[in-house]
């Protein structure tokens, strides 16, 4: 299956762009600002957190389920980048968006010159392949669904960036998040958007402490989750 071709670039409330899916109609990030979503819910409250609570790392390992447009990727490149620390990058998209509608994101100005023109220049060959992004930094997009993913690595960190509950319930399930936690190591640290009683709960019984964080613009609470 492919995707249709009238994706459709939206402009957010932070002024950032998002892409609309019209497969799953959703956008791939908050229409309250896709930048700031991305800095507040993987930046601020994953890769951040968990750097303050290890402050001697030297490297860490990231996996994301849903790549999408590389945003949560660029954001933590640059922020490796600048705190001297190896980063090695893992993305889950079964349906990867071609090079010109990334291009059409405007990311560009957000990202370092560097790291845009890397990724741009490097995205068509990290497509099932991993690649030397940079001197710091490993990328790999396993295009595949989430039930099809296998690897003998474990992370430091899961970004859970799937649509929506109610546009892709079966990417919400206690199977499918089960499958991922399993790549997270003890002391890793999951985090989301969302917050739902279902994900909770499902979280709790795959052994792992849930915190409640303040959400993005337009929510008013997020999950961040450690395995025990």
């Amino acid at each position: 299956m492919t995707l249709p071709k009238a994706l459709k670039i939206v402009e957010t409330d932070d002024g950032s762009n998002t892409i609309f899916n019209p497969w799953v109609d959703e956008n791939y990030h908050s229409t309250h600002g896709a930048l700031q979503e991305s800095r507040h819910v993987f930046i601020d409250s994953g890769l951040a957190y968990l750097l303050g609570q290890a402050p001697a790392t030297k490297s860490l390992s990231i996996i994301e389920v849903g790549f999408g447009t590389g945003l949560n990727f660029l954001l933590s490149a640059d922020y490796c980048s600048d705190k001297v620390i190896g980063l090695n990058y893992t993305g889950i998209e079964p349906f990867p968006l071609s090079e010109e509608m990334i291009r059409q994101t405007g990311y560009a100005q957000y990202i370092q010159p560097n790291t845009w023109q890397h990724f741009i220049e490097k995205y068509p060959d990290s497509l099932n392949s991993r690649i030397l992004f940079s001197s710091n930094c490993e990328l790999e997009i396993a295009v595949c669904k989430l039930q099809d993913f296998h690897s003998e690595r474990l992370f430091d960190m899961v970004y859970f960036d799937a649509f929506a509950s109610v546009k892709q319930p079966e990417m919400w399930t206690l199977e499918a998040l089960s499958h991922i936690i399993k790549f997270l190591k003890t002391g890793g640290i999951f985090v989301t958007y969302a917050i739902t009683g279902n994900l909770k709960r499902a979280l709790k019984g795959l052994n792992c402490k849930i915190e409640k964080v303040k959400g993005a613009a337009g929510k008013r609470e997020m999950l961040r989750a450690i395995r025990l």
